[in-house]
């Protein structure tokens, strides 16, 4: 019986996309092009919700802080994110929240595309809060109010500037060097959008009439971002930080006075705003209200609350988004995951081969 061959006698390569690369792209394709992208991904996946395997994610939590892994499937692609959450990471000058993915082939299980997530993570966060907040904030939103200035707030300004024309950006975050930080990075974008970016005194100062809200804040703690007193009638409140056990960031009897939307019920119930919840306090998963099966916002005085944690859906939607650009701008290299074999049944074969390398090495620097 004939022994399989591999289908070529080059190496078998995975297309990568390093951290450095990946900022090169949304620098060539242009930041806001690159969330237009993104969102339209996002949602068009949210369309075929039905058609993926889906679970929440695993965590491991530790003192310090908590690794995840985020897997999804449909009949074609198997994606997973790998993603950390260490408050204490700057102090050591390390980034708050590092991640990376991959995706691959169900048929045959290859990997097709292995990628750093860190910065695909940030603008796939912000599509996804664009997406919703077209759904769900009131038409006509103008303002908004962003608590917790840190790694996530320049691309969910961005993302709400550009995609659904908020052009009055309230800042507050605890730490004023953030903030001032956000309105450094931001000056050079504001004029594009017509748009104001003013640092508040507080989180009253900061959410008074506001349209919109995002809290996004990094400390793993159940916090009082922001206060049921504070939510005015009409608000859309986009809840990004509360995304692990025992992290909230709005008071509970907030959301009994919102409407509350969620990506996938069963993760946001341990991770998200919900954790806060008993079991039966009712909820609408996202994908219903992007298919036409359920109502996002009923009226101009209804306060919507989207509680969002980060599903891996929206990373497959992300990978597949900067595989396809990165490919178009040339910026894809490949590395050697998985082994070549001329007998798919012979991985010794490579440490035999290694092997002969070595020792014929050996002797050629002993006869030189």
């Amino acid at each position: 019986m004939a022994v399989p061959q591999s289908q070529s006698s080059a190496r078998v390569q995975t297309d990568f996309l390093s951290a450095s690369d990946a900022a090169r792209l949304v620098a060539q394709v242009g930041i806001v092009e690159v969330l237009r992208l993104m969102t339209e991904a996002v949602e068009a996946d949210y369309g075929r919700w039905q058609d993926f395997d889906k679970s929440a994610r695993t965590a491991a939590h530790s003192a310090s802080g908590v690794i995840e892994l985020m897997p999804v499937a449909d009949a074609h692609d198997y994606a997973f994110k790998y993603v950390n959450g260490h408050p204490a990471n700057p102090r050591l000058g390390l980034p708050t929240v590092m991640a990376f993915g991959a995706l691959a082939e169900v048929a045959t299980g290859m990997p097709r595309f292995v990628s750093e997530l860190t910065l695909t993570t940030a603008l796939r966060t912000a599509a996804t809060s664009a997406m919703a907040a077209r759904r769900l904030a009131r038409a006509g939103s103008r303002s908004m109010a962003l608590i917790g200035n840190g790694s996530q707030s320049e691309f969910q300004a961005l993302a709400f500037m550009a995609l659904l024309g908020v052009n009055e950006l309230r800042l507050f975050d605890i730490d004023p060097a953030a903030a001032q930080k956000l309105v450094r990075n931001l000056q050079p974008w504001l004029p594009q959008f017509g748009a104001t970016a003013t640092v508040a005194a507080s989180v009253q100062q900061a959410v008074q009439g506001a349209d919109i809200v995002t809290t996004a804040t990094a400390d793993k703690t159940r916090a009082t971002v922001l206060p049921e007193h504070l939510a005015e009638p009409g608000m859309h409140i986009n809840a990004v930080g509360g995304d692990c056990p025992g992290k909230t960031e709005l008071e509970a009897g907030l959301l009994r006075r919102a409407q509350v939307f969620v990506e996938y019920e069963p993760q946001t119930r341990i991770e998200g705003e919900l954790q806060q919840m008993p079991a039966d306090f009712a909820v609408t998963e996202l994908w219903r209200v992007l298919q036409g099966l359920a109502p996002g916002r009923s009226s101009p005085q209804q306060i919507t609350l989207f509680d969002s944690v980060g599903f891996a859906l929206e990373d497959y939607s992300a990978l597949r988004t900067m595989h396809a650009l990165a490919r178009r701008t040339g910026l894809l290299s490949q590395i050697e995951l998985v082994p070549t074999l001329s007998d798919p049944k012979d991985l010794f074969a490579m440490v035999r081969s290694a092997q002969t390398g070595q020792v014929l090495g050996l002797h050629q620097r002993k006869t030189a």
